[in-house]
């Protein structure tokens, strides 16, 4: 008989680094289903719907798919940079327009009364 690749039991799950966050509990679920579901494929009983998750998560199309998203939220990401470096550039803009404007002996309307054609 085979020996059996050992798992981490729930009590070890447990007395692993407290859980602190909504994320860190999510995560921890996590592990111990695919835990679980590990000992169930070594075991010869995982479910049909068990052993097509693996598959289909090795897949090419499904890192193709992964790689695809993840540069989807670069180009966010970038975007998101883009318009928020446009409204600081706005910003000192306005603010070297009116320090310039400090320096102004006469007002821009005072200004277009002069030049009149």
């Amino acid at each position: 008989m085979a020996a059996k690749k050992s798992s981490k039991t729930n009590d070890e799950f447990r007395q692993s680094a407290p859980i602190l966050t909504p994320e860190e509990y999510e995560n921890h679920l996590i592990a111990m289903a695919y835990q679980a579901v590990e000992q169930r494929i070594l075991d010869g009983t995982a479910t049909a719907a068990e052993y097509v998750h693996f598959l289909k998560a090795g897949s090419i199309k499904q890192r193709e798919e992964l790689a695809k998203l993840q540069k989807e939220n670069e180009l966010l990401k970038a975007k998101t940079n883009a318009i928020e470096s446009e409204r600081n550039r706005g910003e000192f803009y306005k603010q070297v327009i009116d320090a310039l404007s400090s320096y102004r002996t006469e007002s821009p309307d005072e200004l277009d009364d002069a030049y009149v054609y």
